[in-house]
């Protein structure tokens, strides 16, 4: 099948982000020509470094990338188009899509949400109001009747391979600059949003009592706080050493989570590679106004501490909810030092499990996008 996937950058990497991994699955395990519209390509270029912001038709890694511009020029439409996140379609283009004899099939992918109705909206037809085009609302999620997430065939083995070979993650970290760990040193990596209280999150690091190594990345929020403490690139705060890296493509970035104790993400896409990486994470929602963001927050967290036990539950829930400004930030030391038991390693690993159960987003998209063709 013929795909056009549309992704109007509007949340940084986000968007984009899961927009790619989408494309290139399709492309490698479901052998689909895949069209990629982005209209944003100088953000698209921090995740993949090949790529020409200037160029209007590109090709890599075998997936056609078009830069999405105002007005539309004409063109054929696919076999199944997908809009991701809301975006809307350029109006010439939906035109198009009516004209064929047989329309294609119109995919709203949605974002993640692990809230109880997602289920229920799930697959949903929505008639164009004019056009003879249905739109079907396709949801990610992480109970069965959903989506599911991206998970790449071979992941997890290639995950565990790269985790048990403790050689192999130093050499990979050290063609990142990090140095072999200290004796007892915890690796942290850290990706967040301007709202995070970072400074507080490296002064509890700082004077947990082991050392730390905190990992983030260049042109981020935690980076700006490094810079702003004199510690950009490089630097040491008591027991806490920090490193900025460089922005990496996405597969480098899979390993540095992969290599960490723990990961703190932000969004929708690092979120679920954090999850895949089968080690404990804090994840930042994007923020909204009136904390409505607090519900995607929750309602993961009741998921996902199914699988733990009582005294686990307590202390990382309350994290999160620092973490997210739910809560008091003077309680982010104590809730800190809480999570730092043998439970949660054991519990990201029984959760990364699960996430095979609603099956894979690509291929559960592919098969949908099939049976309605």
């Amino acid at each position: 099948m013929r795909w056009d996937l549309f992704c109007n950058v509007v949340d940084n990497l986000g968007d984009i982000g899961v927009s790619w991994r989408l494309a290139r699955q399709l492309a490698a395990e479901h052998r689909a020509v895949v069209r990629l519209w982005a209209d944003d390509l100088a953000t698209f270029r921090r995740l993949v470094p090949a790529l020409d912001p200037g160029a209007e038709v590109q090709s890599l890694g075998g997936i056609e990338v078009r830069r999405w511009v105002t007005p539309f020029a004409a063109v054929e439409p696919a076999d199944v188009v997908v809009e991701t996140f809301g975006c809307e379609l350029p109006a010439p283009y939906v035109e198009a899509m009516a004209a064929r004899a047989r329309p294609p099939v119109w995919i709203n992918l949605e974002y993640l949400s692990a809230e109880p109705w997602v289920g229920g909206c799930h697959g949903l037809p929505s008639p164009h109001p004019r056009l003879p085009l249905t739109k079907f609302f396709f949801f990610p999620g992480f109970a069965p009747g959903t989506g599911g997430v991206l998970i790449e065939k071979g992941l997890a083995a290639r995950r565990l391979q790269f985790q048990s070979d403790t050689d192999g993650v130093t050499r990979f970290l050290a063609s990142l600059g990090v140095p072999p760990r200290a004796q007892g040193e915890q690796l942290i990596s850290l990706f967040c949003y301007p709202q995070a209280m970072v400074a507080a999150l490296l002064d509890t690091w700082a004077t947990v009592g082991h050392p730390v190594r905190a990992l983030v990345f260049a042109g981020t929020a935690a980076a700006d706080v490094l810079a702003a403490r004199g510690l950009a690139g490089r630097g040491r705060a008591s027991g806490l050493a920090v490193q900025v890296l460089p922005f990496l493509s996405q597969d480098d970035y899979d390993r540095v989570l992969w290599s960490c104790d723990w990961n703190f993400v932000r969004g929708e896409d690092s979120f679920v590679r954090a999850q895949l990486a089968a080690r404990p994470l804090v994840w930042q929602a994007y923020p909204q106004a009136g904390n409505a963001h607090r519900l995607k927050v929750e309602a993961f967290l009741t998921r996902y501490l199914e699988y733990a036990g009582h005294v686990t539950s307590a202390n990382l829930a309350m994290l999160w909810a620092v973490w997210n400004g739910f809560a008091p930030a003077d309680g982010l030391a104590a809730a800190w030092t809480a999570c730092t038991g043998p439970k949660y390693p054991e519990l990201a690993q029984r959760w990364q499990q699960s996430l095979a159960g609603p099956g894979d987003l690509a291929g559960n998209l592919a098969k949908f996008c099939a049976e309605r063709l």
